[in-house]
């Protein structure tokens, strides 16, 4: 399951990234805002989105989209077991590496440095790139062992 979640500054990209996702075939939770509402709050959508994907399967991913994607990623990491990582354009490596490196299961995109292609070929990447584990299971570790 994809969770996904932005504010106003996000709304139009969430629209784009889930026809684009429904059109692959992937399952997708739209955890809003269902309307735009230039006065809404991220925190309101990105927690509930967040809280979605770490209770979720092992599988469950979240994408969680706003102006800058850093205060939308600043709140999805304070859900317990959240793994988020911004992406707002440049090389498509660090959306990689966030996956096979850190197991990021929440990739948070900014709106407002984005191209509409930019965005889906990141999530595309995000989605299909597989955790290597190995060293880096021993620093998630440390990580949840934090959190507990």
């Amino acid at each position: 399951m994809i969770y996904i979640a932005s504010d106003h500054a996000g709304f139009e990209l969430k629209k784009i990234l889930i026809d684009h996702l429904n059109s692959k075939g992937r399952k997708i939770e739209d955890c809003g805002p269902a309307v735009f509402d230039k006065s809404d709050d991220y925190p309101d959508f990105i927690l509930p989105c967040a809280q979605k994907v770490a209770s979720g399967s092992p599988d469950a991913r979240g994408i969680v989209v706003g102006y800058s994607g850093t205060g939308e990623a600043i709140a999805a990491n304070k859900v317990k077991g959240i793994r988020s990582a911004v992406y707002y354009g440049g090389s498509l490596d660090i959306v990689k590496l966030a996956r096979e490196h850190n197991n990021a299961n929440v990739l948070s995109l900014g709106a407002h440095f984005l191209k509409e292609g930019e965005a889906k070929k990141a999530v595309d990447l995000w989605l299909d790139t597989k955790y290597e584990g190995g060293r880096h299971d021993r620093r998630l570790k440390k990580i949840e062992a934090y959190e507990k």
